[in-house]
């Protein structure tokens, strides 16, 4: 009996030791990534524990642990200074399911500094310094800058303002500058990243980590991870789409990558790996847009998605499933324009969308955004230079930038916050390049 009673206390000593050592195992760490900090004193903390303190940018992880089935919570403590900045917190609540959590994304942007322009035809790179208060655009000592590849196309500014990356559609490559944020200027940055053939559009992981191009040649995304300006090709790429792959957008929460197909008149939509990159196909996709779908920009709640149809003279607007990342078009669906709508963009603030040809040749329109639905009301239109191409706004959401193809100029436009509605600044339009075709803003 006494030999039954020492077994029997062993046993039960054991049992709890093993449910303490569970106990210990089931806990999970709660980190991401921090990208565009320039400034000092930011301070985010999960689920109102002890802060971390950032200056500089890069990855994250809380000493807190979580229990699984434990909810975690990331905000933004203090928001930096010097300059000032607003950082948004994304992917940032939840509950522990048995894993880590790696994808939170701590994004801070400021108003815009600096403006760079891809012209196309003149093979060079206009480059501006943007007054805060009023948008105007200085050219930058030294601007133009030569591309060193054939026919610039789009270009974009990775999350940390460090690079810029400017895609040839010529020469199949993509040039890297890196960029002085202390004067905007740019200067050349090691060989080109080859690309697949006719390349037309570029995205970067709001995680800084990786990078799409879209090559309308070849039909295909090819993706990259990202380091210090240099890319090296993801294991998978490129990826099959649709024809004539024309534009790229990711979701603001950095789940998910669209590509417009412009002859097939499609959207397709892949999934994105938040540790490689990879793509992988959602179901459903590709989903229908309108003929010539030539442009996608997704609104800051990551609930709506918009494409503008160049040749079917149409807007198609969509739901966006924030967890499967499906497009569900909204009644009436694509809606009708006056003409050829070639660019748009949704105010990083929410509540518009710019939308350039819309109305007629040579305008932009801003169009409401309702909350509650994703439906559009028409603005007013402005009048831009000669065929507008690309459609910008800037991170503050207080001016609204177009590259002219044609008339090779910007056109700026400061918006209304009460209506939307865009007014031109002093001095617009401002000249640029031969073939100017897009811009991008940091």
């Amino acid at each position: 009996m006494g030999c039954f009673l020492k077994c029997w206390k062993y046993l039960g000593a054991l049992a709890v030791l093993v449910g303490l050592s569970s106990c210990n195992f089931d806990k999970y760490s709660v980190g991401g990534t921090v990208t565009g900090l320039l400034g000092t004193g930011l301070e985010i903390a999960d689920n109102g524990g002890s802060g971390l303190t950032f200056t500089a940018n890069g990855a994250f992880v809380f000493k807190d642990e979580v229990s699984n089935d434990g909810a975690y919570a990331v905000t933004v403590v203090t928001q930096p200074t010097n300059p000032a900045q607003t950082c948004t917190v994304r992917n940032g609540s939840g509950t522990i399911d048995k894993a880590n959590i790696t994808n939170v994304l701590v994004t801070c942007t400021q108003a815009g500094s600096y403006a760079y322009v891809a012209n196309q035809t003149a093979n060079t790179i206009s480059a501006y310094a943007i007054d805060d208060t009023t948008g105007v655009l200085t050219g930058l000592s030294g601007s133009p800058f030569v591309d060193s590849g054939t026919a610039p196309w789009a270009l974009a500014v990775d999350r940390n303002y460090n690079f810029l990356y400017v895609v040839n559609n010529s020469s199949d490559t993509v040039s890297v500058f890196s960029i002085d944020t202390a004067n905007g200027q740019l200067t050349g940055s090691g060989s080109a990243i080859s690309t697949g053939t006719a390349p037309t559009a570029i995205a970067i992981h709001p995680s800084d980590q990786f990078m799409y191009v879209a090559n309308s040649g070849d039909n295909t995304v090819s993706a990259y991870t990202l380091s210090n300006g240099t890319a090296t090709p993801i294991t998978g790429s490129p990826y099959a789409v649709g024809s004539y792959p024309f534009a790229l957008a990711i979701d603001p929460n950095g789940n998910f990558l669209y590509v417009t197909n412009y002859d097939d008149g499609t959207v397709t939509a892949f999934a994105i790996d938040a540790a490689t990159g990879e793509l992988t196909a959602i179901s459903g996709s590709p989903f229908g847009a309108g003929a010539g779908a030539v442009a996608i920009s997704i609104d800051p709640t990551d609930t709506y998605a918009y494409v503008a149809n160049e040749k079917g003279d149409s807007l198609s607007a969509y739901t966006l499933n924030p967890t499967t990342g499906a497009l569900v078009p909204l009644s009436g669906s694509p809606f009708s324009t006056s003409s050829n709508p070639e660019s748009l963009a949704v105010n990083p603030g929410g509540g518009e969308l710019y939308v350039a040809n819309v109305t007629a040749a040579n305008e932009l329109t801003n169009y409401a955004i309702t909350p509650s639905s994703g439906a559009l009301t028409v603005g007013t239109p402005v009048a831009a230079g000669t065929f507008p191409l690309s459609v910008v706004v800037d991170p503050g959401g207080l001016f609204v930038y177009a590259a002219n193809n044609t008339s090779n100029d910007v056109s700026v436009f400061s918006v209304s916050a009460a209506t939307g509605v865009l007014t031109p600044v002093a001095g617009s339009p401002f000249v640029a390049g031969a073939g100017a075709r897009s811009i991008a803003i940091f």
